[in-house]
């Protein structure tokens, strides 16, 4: 079985595997050699201006061997899967911290949807301050893998789509938004639209403003197709 199905069949994630293929028993130590690999390539991923970054100058970063990379990691795609599923993960992360907060069930999946495309826009987030989120330089990434690797792209979203599927599933239990709608499948629906409209600002011709309101249009948008 590739690593490509394992991740898929297993539910693994790719920093899983990663330390899965150690041969060291001792786990621990391999999940902090796996992390310093994630942290370097994240480091220079935020401070190049062309987001790219070799191998080389990851293992280098992280003070750690180029056998000792290829230990964990197939290649630099694998490590930037891996890389992904970490934003994703902290992304869900903070997201349910903030719809914990919301007493109303319509209100949560508001919340989820707000927050979610403030912190994927490309503008600094001045009206949030919390929350890794999806990494800015990660962002070119998302939009390869949402659209050329769509199976990887499942899996590594599967948080955040298990998330706002509860919400939605809440929302629909309290009569706020209308019955009969595949939650699961609108979750990946919205997920996209929110992704997309917040990388493909250029379209509209408007760049991000620290003001802007597009996050309240878009859930205008949205509440009119699902409300009750």
């Amino acid at each position: 079985m590739s690593d490509e199905t394992a991740a898929e069949t297993t539910g693994s994630t790719w920093r899983d595997l990663a330390v899965a293929r150690s041969l060291d028993p001792a786990r621990a130590r391999a999940e902090k050699r796996v992390q310093r690999f994630l942290d370097a390539a994240l480091e220079l991923m935020t401070s190049s201006t062309d987001k790219e970054f070799t191998v080389q100058e990851v293992v280098e970063r992280s003070g750690q061997s180029l056998r000792s990379f290829y230990q964990y990691f197939a290649g630099k795609y694998e490590l930037l899967l891996a890389l992904f599923e970490e934003s994703v993960r902290s992304t869900a992360e903070h997201l349910e911290e903030l719809v914990a907060a919301e007493p109303d069930a319509l209100g949560k999946v508001r919340v989820f949807l707000v927050e979610h495309h403030r912190i994927c826009q490309p503008a600094p987030r001045t009206k949030t301050g919390k929350g890794k989120g999806l990494a800015p330089a990660m962002a070119p990434f998302a939009q390869q893998l949402l659209t050329e690797h769509p199976k990887e792209a499942s899996h590594a979203f599967v948080p955040m789509v298990g998330l706002l599927e509860r919400l939605l599933d809440d929302a629909a239990a309290a009569g706020q938004i209308r019955k009969g709608m595949d939650h699961r499948r609108l979750s990946g629906v919205l997920l996209q639209a929110v992704m997309f409209n917040a990388f493909g600002t250029t379209i509209s011709g408007t760049p991000v403003r620290a003001d802007s309101d597009s996050d309240e249009q878009l859930w205008r948008l949205v509440l009119t197709g699902i409300q009750a």
